[in-house]
């Protein structure tokens, strides 16, 4: 495990919003918790994130603002030890293109590896403008070293319907083929179960390809930030633990169902959207000393 004082920093260019735990809200306080120095750009800056029934307000950041910012970063030297970007939602063609243009910056001054979270929607709804799928696919995917979709994601960014594991080991497949080594489906569920599954493929430099699932309860409820979350962790836990991805991934998918079963637990009986929003805070210690009640599966 590496230690937590020599580690690279981390950028993160995701959503944020005042109230709740979404986007930059959900990913840097795992982050720090685990050791990182984190440094935000924040893409959108709301209210509250957009499933909230009376609406939003608040600002998008543009992409020419979004290159006065790197700029600024790199004239003071401060892009020089970032050993680490991680993406998440972006709404707009013009800006995601400008993010291809921080990783090249980035990668001027060292080798980086980009964790793309490519937030495009789930449950069979977008939440992006649908030309974006394009862009991802074939301009910001081919430069990631991971991707983590959600099963929505995975089938928009691939054309493969997501019913059995095989058609999910196909899609990772799929993904491998544009570029990243490392495909982290985060959450799925297939025909017949009635678990929610992650899955990760993990690619070698002779393109030989291992696979591995962790399976646990399915929960009720739908709470917004659980992308955002797992990306964050994989992140994190991956540069912890190199070399040894079963253990990362049960890392992550103990502390996503602790997370989870939390928030859950403390939403029960109260219908509002804002009882839906992650525990974080409350999960402190199981974002730091996981459980290990679930275990990963060798499945390839």
């Amino acid at each position: 495990m590496s230690s937590p004082g020599n580690q690279e920093r981390i950028l993160s260019i995701q959503s944020h919003v005042v109230s709740g735990y979404v986007g930059n809200k959900a990913a840097c306080f795992p982050l720090q918790l685990l050791g990182f120095d984190v440094d935000v750009v924040n893409s959108v800056h709301f209210s509250n994130h957009t499933g909230y029934t009376e609406g939003f307000e608040g600002d998008v950041l543009q992409g020419e603002q979004l290159v006065k910012l790197l700029d600024g970063l790199e004239r003071n030297g401060l892009l020089d030890n970032i050993g680490h970007l991680l993406t998440g939602y972006i709404g707009s063609e013009s800006f995601l293109l400008q993010v291809i243009r921080v990783l090249q910056t980035l990668r001027k001054h060292r080798s980086v590896r980009f964790v793309c979270d490519p937030v495009l929607g789930d449950a069979g709804q977008f939440y992006v403008p649908r030309e974006l799928v394009k862009v991802y696919r074939e301009q910001v995917i081919p430069l990631a070293n991971v991707v983590t979709p959600n099963q929505f994601e995975v089938e928009q960014l691939t054309g493969i319907s997501v019913k059995t594991i095989n058609d999910a080991l196909n899609a990772c497949a799929s993904l491998h083929k544009m570029g990243p080594h490392l495909v982290f489906i985060t959450s799925i569920v297939l025909e017949g179960d009635d678990s929610i599954a992650i899955l990760a493929s993990q690619q070698a430099h002779d393109g030989s390809t291992q696979a591995w699932r962790i399976d646990s309860p399915l929960l009720s409820g739908q709470y917004t930030g659980t992308g955002d979350l797992c990306a964050a962790l994989l992140l994190g836990h991956t540069a912890l633990i190199q070399n040894d991805l079963p253990a990362a991934m049960e890392k992550v998918a103990n502390t996503m169902f602790a997370v989870i079963q939390r928030t859950n637990e403390a939403s029960s009986g109260d219908g509002s959207v804002s009882s839906r929003e992650l525990k974080l805070i409350q999960s402190k210690n199981d974002i730091e000393n996981p459980p290990n009640n679930f275990k990963a599966s060798r499945i390839q």
